[in-house]
């Protein structure tokens, strides 16, 4: 069997060597690409798969992974079609507690975007208030996250629902969880931004309803809602810088004459903080001005009738008329003179003074008493002396001589 083997080989080389060169060559070359193909098979089919990794990274954060990736050596690839990040199945655990050391991916989450995706027929209410405020909390995260040493933030809203009674209302309030970048800490004036910030974003909250910790579990607005304190170190930062301003001026006015280190100063001033409000209500009874006026006149006239107390005699016819002497002229004129009248007349007026409403505040910061020490080096004021060239007339000087 072997000999009829071998006489194959034999006769198909010699087959071979009877060809044109160029045959020969390509039949070579053929030879070799079937067998590099071959190989590479081999290889894909024992290459580990690339697996994408899980949840969906938006562009940034796929960046970020990718770039970690590369730092620690970890081989990935980027999905044409769905532009995932995938790396080898292999390492997928190594990669993912690499990701997780450098806090990655930061998921920051859909914010306002999900506003423009179409919901529901059967949506209720209280389903688009739930996302509403989960899309506030993400874009809330986002603008946090911006700040300086800060890697990621997560804001927590809590806000009631509305009440028509006083009693049942509750302030909204919020908790800020900041995840700060190795090393670094925040400021006082960074968490105050932040406070005001979310306070601002969020209708009917205050300042005070705003909580803020970092990573590592510590308050960082502890104090910060205390009015009282707040106004007190607003105090003491303008006394502070009143003292330091009458230093700078004595030691100015001392130090070309001393030296740099010839004088110390230090000034202790007393401010009064107090804020008065005074309103002041004041009349002006040499200007009156009328209001208003009502004028009422009532006049009434009628025949005599019966008068007295009634009764039995009251009620008795009259006796014998006789006729009345009248004047020649009030009989022309048409006056009866034995016809009662009443006339009355009535004015109320109404007077408005001179009013003057003045509504004063006094300012605060008043200065009740300034202490001020001043050292001066003795030596060095003795020696200016000295050097201090003398005024008196040449002819009065005197002479050693």
């Amino acid at each position: 069997m072997a000999l009829v083997k071998t006489e194959a080989l034999s006769q198909s080389f010699n087959g071979m060597s009877r060809l044109h060169l160029f045959r020969q060559v390509g039949l070579a070359a053929g030879l070799a690409a079937t067998i590099a193909i071959g190989v590479a098979v081999a290889l894909w089919s024992t290459e580990p798969g690339f697996t994408p990794l899980p949840g969906n990274l938006s562009d940034k954060d796929a960046s970020e992974v990718a770039s970690a990736l590369q730092r620690s050596n970890i081989p990935y690839k980027i999905d044409s079609s769905s532009g995932r990040v995938m790396i080898p199945g292999n390492r997928m655990q190594d990669a993912r507690l690499m990701l997780a050391s450098e806090g990655l991916p930061s998921g920051s989450g859909v914010g306002y975007e999900i506003l423009q995706k179409e919901q529901g027929v059967g949506t209720s209410r209280a389903l688009e208030t739930a996302r509403f405020q989960r899309a506030l909390e993400v874009e809330l995260s986002r603008t946090i996250s911006a700040v300086n040493n800060v890697r990621s933030a997560r804001v927590h809203l809590a806000i009631p629902k509305p009440s028509v009674f006083l009693r049942g209302r509750n302030k909204p309030r919020a908790s800020v969880l900041v995840n700060l970048v190795p090393g670094r800490i925040l400021e006082k004036g960074q968490v105050e931004a932040i406070v005001h910030m979310v306070a601002s974003s969020v209708p009917n909250m205050s300042t005070e309803e705003v909580k803020v910790i970092d990573h590592k579990g510590r308050l960082l607005t502890n104090g910060m809602g205390d009015r009282e304190l707040t106004l007190t170190a607003g105090q003491f930062e303008v006394t502070r810088q009143l003292e330091q301003s009458y230093v700078r001026r004595i030691e100015g006015i001392l130090t070309p004459l001393l030296g740099l280190d010839g004088v110390r100063a230090e000034v202790a001033a007393d401010l009064d903080f107090t804020v008065t409000e005074r309103t002041q209500e004041s009349f002006n009874p040499d200007l009156p001005a009328v209001r208003s006026e009502q004028t009422i006149d009532e006049q009434s006239r009628g025949a005599a009738g019966a008068s007295g107390v009634p009764g039995a005699l009251s009620n008795q016819p009259p006796g014998a008329a006789t006729a009345p002497e009248v004047a020649a002229g009030a009989e022309g004129a048409g006056v009866a003179t034995g016809a009662p009248s009443n006339s009355t007349r009535r004015v109320v007026r109404n007077y408005e003074l001179d009013k003057t409403i003045s509504h004063t505040r006094l300012g605060s910061g008043v200065l009740k008493r300034l202490s001020v020490a001043v050292l001066v080096d003795d030596k060095r004021a003795a020696l200016t002396k000295m050097a201090k060239p003398s005024r008196r007339p040449a002819h009065l000087k005197r002479s050693n001589a």
